[in-house]
């Protein structure tokens, strides 16, 4: 596995919580809380635009 550096969780209404991480090389994760080991990546710029979208309430269905 990644070493991969998480950030504190985000969460939304209910139980819908999910980390955001980096590595070493700059690519970008993203994980359900508690779930770290199951992660998809994309790059970094990738994941953190999805992420604003869903908290600006754009894709907040996402959740």
């Amino acid at each position: 596995m990644a070493n991969i550096a998480w950030e504190e969780p985000f969460c939304g209404e209910g139980n819908n919580c999910f980390r955001l991480g980096v590595d070493a090389e700059g690519n970008g994760y993203i994980a359900v809380a508690g779930e770290e080991e199951r992660y998809i990546t994309d790059s970094r710029d990738a994941l953190r635009a999805l992420i604003q979208d869903i908290k600006d309430g754009k894709a907040d269905h996402l959740l």
